[in-house]
């Protein structure tokens, strides 16, 4: 990197001259640059290790030119999908294959006999989508779901909140084919106990019949000599987990092997992809999979969720329920709903809570009637009733069961919100045990926390006996570093003690492999280091994985007794640092949905599918600076802007991210800190001049309009601001909106106003007939407008650039003027949500330390235009007889910053004002115009990518009549450019709905 860092950085142990060279022939991408070595140093682990370099293979030709890569250096391969690895799978000194770009190809389906075949980086929900038409649905189902890719749920053998039913990835995986560590290529699948192929094994021959490979051979022999030994066998069942735990990863999966034919009469026929399932890419590289399908589940599904005073009557109650067979119960402990309180999205999702209890059962019923899931919900709350369990039994249908499966789904993000270093870290969180066992071996859990001074938080698969247990350690101190050991160690002699899997779905990675022999015995720990040895001779296939692991309180994201400094920052960080903030993010990978998952974050990644693009590279490489730049303003790093650069400020994450990362927070940070040491680009200052050069400019509109409104001009004018040549300017009114109040106030009545219209920089001066279109929609219903002050401007120009300093002059002038006007009953209504929304957004965390209560003030009564109507209607201060009867279809495009800190449902609620308005919402997330980005010449293509992924091909199936509506002014802009359309204001086709 640019300058030294206090922690260094490994330099890769292959010749940088071989790195080149094997960049050059594959048809992939292939990165050695310290940048992207440190965006995959880390997954959602507590491990960081610098990798030797980090490839996107597109062919099967590239992932064998990579092993014999790896072969010839001596280095190894670690394969990677969504980077969501909780025990540091996919963090090692390696070359890091990272397949999720180029290898995510549905290749084949058959209905008849319920198959499908894929590639590794196919997303499970995104196959179930397409799975859906036929009837199918691939059952395990990770909390993970939206980003997870079915290679990775191989690697760690997944379930999910399902798995009562449908059980891990294990048992439907059929076959795959495979790259082995000779670079042959082998298909592992079913064997029945009479083919040649396993008499010839039996019979000990040395020719096996269809198979010519060395290395293949060999894996088939050795594996059957291990299991046809009768001590070996002896040795498996007794020490592996019991067979009534279906959640079973401790190790590679002889046991499964065992119970196969013909080693265990009656048993399934013989298969690899039992060993296979769970061995976390140490064994060989997956390119195909071939996986057994479900039918869909009946439709209607209902969720009773049980209120409980504690965890142990939550696991008493858990064995009751599962004599009904739901389909799913679910831990929810009160550190979760706390966490929910905090979080933007799911504190909506928490409706249904009632008090605090001290922990929530969710139990799942599918069948196909809504009357029969009442009827076995009554039956099992009677009987918990009768056990004095329990004391609140609400049952949700419908698309309220969603919202409480989000809720559920973003327990392991939401611990992350947890303020300053301490955090509830991922060490002994995936144990499982019989569900009989359960309540108490989570009472002696309990108690050997409680004797090291410690506390957990418990969630998840009560179902399965397997309960997330997370206890809160801070890492950064020797304390934490030794206390992440102990609990490990105890708690592993405890699985032990109740015959459970220290692993039921996350896998053993480096966290957990050092403690396998303990948990199977060596004699079985000798036989899976000899089935790494048969598969990986030379270990080139992420090796310190599953055996012969590092001490698991190595190579950790922090150092114990690692010194941060004091940051001097612009923004306030709530009970926390700018770096502890960028440590809030944990790697779970939310920010890796596509669009096909919906929502807004991270519009980015969706457009381009680079690891660099997610909210999670910009915390990594922000936190890795912050921690350990030797540099006086550790801002000041080319290596953070490159990253950061994509990132749109459109707050999704801040919505979105269940750990809460505010990233467009921390962008505008970032610069800020970045200018000072590197000087402001002149583009940057014309963007956040734009009130005053617009002022400039409105003195002749004519001139500037004629300019930029000929294309020739304009895209000589762009040229030379940096501003691509094709993109369109907003051209400017003929009179600025202040200028028409002004006239038009001397003809108003003087009466106290109904609120304040917050007439902002864009709206004064290029969106002058919406600005209108407000005022007057008002007055028809009654309503008496005002203005606080004159050409007023929100400060989001400067703040789009990271220009902090300006932004705080604006945000405290602002709060200044408006702190003795707005009140309860008189408002602040905005017409652009991107300005009007910076009073609830960033004024508060930006003003200066005495203003910073009137700051919050006016933000509790500061109002989108659709928010304040909605609170009108709601009032039943206006009425649907005041509009139109005419039949019309909108097509609603949301904001991003009204998505995050607002929400759609005042939008479509005021749309379908008029009777006969209906209101269709186009489920798009960011439209990719975010201010300046999209009119910036690096930035065009990332732009109008975006805006391709939904936005666009929704809006050109539309036919003429219908209306595109969208409150953001750039928003309608991006409309505009990329499907020549003219998008709406909601208060313009208010307006022109109005009752004639």
């Amino acid at each position: 990197m640019t300058t030294a860092t206090a922690r260094l950085i490994t330099k890769p142990s292959v010749p940088t001259e071989a790195l080149r060279d094997l960049a050059a022939r594959l048809e992939g991408e292939f990165y050695y640059d310290e940048t992207m070595r440190t965006l995959y140093a880390t997954d959602a682990s507590a491990y960081r290790e610098f990798p030797t370099a980090v490839a996107l293979p597109k062919t099967q030709e590239d992932l064998k030119t990579l092993i014999a890569f790896a072969r010839q250096y001596h280095t190894s391969l670690i394969p990677r999908t969504a980077g969501t690895s909780l025990a540091g799978q996919v963090v090692g000194a390696g070359i890091v294959v990272d397949v999720s770009k180029y290898f995510n190809k549905i290749l084949e389906i058959n209905p008849e006999e319920g198959w499908v075949r894929v590639q590794p980086g196919v997303v499970r929900d995104e196959l179930n989508l397409f799975l859906k038409p036929y009837g199918f649905l691939f059952g395990p189902e990770t909390s993970t779901a939206n980003r997870a890719m079915i290679g990775g749920m191989v690697g760690n053998n997944s379930c999910g909140s399902n798995s009562v039913v449908y059980g891990s990835t294990r048992e439907h995986v059929l076959e795959v084919k495979t790259l082995l560590a000779d670079g042959s290529e082998a298909t592992f699948g079913s064997l029945s106990a009479d083919q040649p192929l396993v008499q010839s094994l039996l019979k000990g021959e040395t020719t096996l019949p269809g198979i010519s490979n060395h290395l293949e051979a060999d894996i088939y022999r050795k594996t059957f000599e291990i299991l046809k030994d009768t001590a070996n066998q002896e040795e498996i069942r007794k020490n592996f987990p019991k067979p009534s735990i279906e959640r079973r990863n401790t190790g590679y999966a002889l046991d499964m092997l065992l119970y196969c034919e013909p080693f265990t009469p009656g048993g399934m026929d013989f298969n690899f992809c039992q060993l296979l399932a769970g061995s976390e890419g140490t064994l060989c590289f997956l390119t195909e999979i071939k996986l057994h399908i479900n039918p869909l589940p009946p439709k209607e599904a209902g969720l009773i969720c049980v209120h409980f005073h504690s965890v142990d009557e939550a696991l008493r109650a858990n064995i009751i329920a599962m004599q009904y067979k739901p389909s799913a119960s679910e831990l929810i402990d009160h550190y979760i709903l706390e966490c929910t309180k905090e979080n933007i999205e799911q504190s909506k999702n928490r409706f249904f809570v009632q008090g605090d209890p001290g922990a929530i059962l969710v139990v799942e019923f599918r069948k196909e009637t809504r009357e029969e899931i009442l009827e076995v919900a009554a039956r099992m709350e009677a009987e918990m009733k009768a056990a004095h369990l329990g004391y609140h039994f609400p049952i949700l249908f419908g698309a309220d069961t969603g919202k409480i499966w989000a809720l559920r789904k973003a327990g392991l993000g939401l611990l992350s919100n947890l303020p300053g270093d301490e955090k509830a870290v991922a060490v002994i969180e995936d144990t499982t045990v019989d569900i009989h066992d359960l309540p108490d071996y989570i009472r002696d859990f309990n108690e050997i926390l409680a004797k090291n001074g410690m506390s957990a938080v418990h969630y998840a698969h009560a179902g399965s006996g397997e309960i997330h247990l997370r206890p809160i350690i801070n890492l950064k101190t020797r304390e934490g570093n030794q206390q992440f050991r102990l609990i490990a160690e105890e708690i592993a002699k405890l699985v032990k003690k109740y015959d459970g899997s220290l692993s039921g779905e996350h896998g053993d990675g480096r966290l957990r492999g050092e403690f396998i022999s303990w948990m199977v015995g060596e004699k079985n720990y000798a036989l899976m280091k000899e089935v790494k040895r048969m598969w990986d001779p030379e270990n080139i296939f992420n090796p310190g994985k599953v055996v012969d692991t590092p001490p698991m309180h190595t190579f950790l994201r922090y150092e114990p007794g690692q010194q941060t400094p004091h940051f001097q920052t612009f923004f306030r960080y709530q009970n926390q640092d700018v770096l502890q903030h960028a440590e809030q993010c944990n790697g779970s990978g939310d920010c890796r949905k596509t669009e096909l998952s919906g929502g807004t974050m991270c519009p980015s990644f969706m457009a381009t599918r680079n690891e660099k693009e997610t909210t999670r590279a910009r915390a990594n490489i922000l936190r890795e600076f912050l921690t350990n730049s030797t540099q006086t303003n550790r801002f000041a790093h080319d290596e953070i802007k490159e990253v950061l650069d994509l990132c749109l400020l459109c707050k999704g994450c801040k919505a979105e991210c269940p750990s809460n990362v505010d990233m467009a927070k921390l962008k505008m940070e970032f610069l800020q800190h970045y200018y000072e040491a590197k000087g402001v680009p002149l583009r940057s200052r014309l963007v956040a001049n734009f009130t005053s050069l617009n002022k400039l400019a409105s003195l002749a509109p004519w001139a500037y309009n004629g300019i930029f409104d000929t294309p020739a001009l304009r895209r000589v004018a762009n040229k030379m601001v940096g501003f691509h040549p094709d993109r369109t300017m907003p051209l400017l009114a003929k009179q600025t909106f202040t200028n028409w109040w002004n006239k038009e106030a001397k003809t108003k009545k003087p009466l106290a106003p109904s609120f304040y219209l917050f007439a902002d920089e864009f709206t004064n001066y290029n969106d002058v007939e919406i600005g209108k279109k407000v005022v007057q929609l008002f007055e028809r219903l009654g309503y008496n407008v005002m203005l606080p002050g004159e050409n007023m401007q929100s400060g989001r120009p400067q703040l789009s650039k990271g220009l902090l300093k300006m932004a705080k002059e604006v945000a405290n002038r602002n709060v200044r003027l408006l702190r003795t006007l707005i009140t309860k009953d008189t408002p602040l209504v905005g017409v652009e949500p991107s300005a009007i929304l910076t009073f609830r957004d960033e004024y508060p965390d930006l003003v200066d330390e005495e203003l910073v209560d009137d700051a919050k003030a006016i933000a509790s009564h500061t109002y989108t235009f659709e928010e304040y109507l909605a609170q009108e209607l709601d009032a039943k201060r206006i009425k649907a007889d005041q509009f139109t009867t005419e039949k019309r279809l909108i097509k609603l495009h949301g904001h991003c910053q009204q998505k995050a800190m607002s929400s759609l449902v005042p939008s479509k609620k005021i749309l379908s004002l008029p009777a006969n308005y209906e209101v269709q919402l186009i489920p798009s997330g960011c439209c990719g115009m975010a201010g300046s980005f999209g009119y910036e010449a690096e930035h065009y293509d990332v732009s109008m990518k975006i805006g391709e992924l939904v936005l666009f091909p929704t809006i050109r199936k539309q036919p003429e009549e219908v209306i595109i509506a969208a409150a953001g002014t750039s928003c309608r802009h991006q409309i505009h450019d990329g499907t020549g359309r003219k998008a709406l204001h909601p208060a313009e086709i208010l307006w022109n709905a109005l009752a004639k």
